[in-house]
């Protein structure tokens, strides 16, 4: 039976299953993994399994595509048309993760509206952010489960961060989590840019079913549903990001380097990512472009049959994540 995920403000199991998850995956190294086994210099150390999304994270934001390319330009999951099935990836990983480390197979990650706080106009008060929850903003992050204690072992720390080229380094010692709300954007997205988004129209010389979701050069100029989404387009001189980037941007602290899944909220706001795009095809079709026809020298990695490469499960492909209706379903979607 599929699971069903569920907004972390109306399900209170879900939202204590998903904190509780996270401390537990912070405190599992029984993998046996090292940084210097992922590439992550100084010296040999433990990772958890938690922070191995984190570096897996940062290393794919370093890897360009093509190869040899500029990973600032176009990266093997975000600024193309991987953006969307990477990220699903990804989340199916950490709630496989999350329902083997609880003992609970039926834990379905759970999503942040973050539009309806958008809509709220003052998102600082968002209740996803209260002590119940997440915890609020600050350098370290002061209130919630996720508040670090120095002198506690067991409290959240991050020990991975990026450093000023984008690399994946061990941080000097063991640190709590930082976020500075509205400090680099004032707002959240509105359920306004959600329905913009969704509601993507190809110009009438479009041919191809594919072009409403992704087009070429597929890079963060490309006209599409996949690029709204992740926030390139509409490209506006007062307002330089959009709904998933505006999100990233708004959080700041953690949320802002390669190293971003250092945020719980990184999981919740992506899930919520994903529930937009399930909606988007429920709508249109489970619709997907490059796909093989396209040069693997220039595309490899994106197109529609190639492998997704995955440090912590077994592999898949764009075309194999379109329709996850088996694993999972939404309780609303937009």
């Amino acid at each position: 039976m599929a699971l069903v995920r569920r907004n972390i403000l109306t399900d209170a199991g879900a939202r204590e299953d998903y904190v509780a998850g996270v401390l537990a995956l912070k405190q599992d190294h029984s993998a046996g993994v090292t940084t210097d086994r992922l590439g992550v210099p100084g010296p040999s150390v433990p990772v958890s399994t938690y922070d191995q999304f984190v570096i897996w994270h940062c290393w794919t934001m370093m890897t360009p595509v093509p190869p040899g390319g500029d990973p600032t330009r176009r990266n093997a999951a975000h600024r193309g048309p991987i953006f969307l099935p990477w990220h699903r990836v990804m989340l199916g990983l950490l709630e496989a993760r999350i329902q083997q480390v609880l003992g609970k197979p039926g834990f379905a990650l759970p999503y942040w509206d973050w539009s309806a706080d958008g809509d709220l106009g003052s998102p600082t008060d968002a209740a996803v952010f209260g002590p119940d929850y997440l915890g609020g903003d600050g350098d370290p992050v002061s209130t919630g489960r996720f508040a670090f204690d120095a002198a506690d072992a067991a409290s959240f720390a991050v020990r991975i961060e990026s450093d000023l080229s984008g690399m994946p380094v061990q941080t000097p010692r063991p640190r709590g989590l930082r976020r500075s709300f509205a400090v680099d954007w004032p707002t959240l997205p509105t359920g306004a840019d959600v329905k913009s988004a969704l509601a993507y129209q190809p110009p009438a010389s479009s041919t191809k079913a594919a072009d409403r979701y992704d087009t070429p050069a597929f890079d963060s100029s490309s006209k599409g549903f996949r690029n709204l989404l992740e926030g390139w387009l509409p490209r506006e001189p007062a307002r330089p990001v959009h709904l998933h980037n505006q999100v990233h941007v708004w959080i700041g602290g953690d949320m802002s380097p390669g190293t971003s899944p250092n945020d719980p909220v990184f999981f919740l706001h992506h899930c919520n990512v994903d529930r937009i795009w399930e909606g988007w095809m429920n709508r249109f079709g489970r619709l997907y472009a490059p796909d093989m026809s396209f040069p693997a020298a220039t595309f490899r990695g994106e197109r529609s049959g190639d492998p997704i490469v995955s440090p912590l499960g077994p592999g898949a492909t764009p075309a194999s994540v379109l329709d996850a209706s088996a694993l999972y379903t939404y309780d609303v979607l937009p």
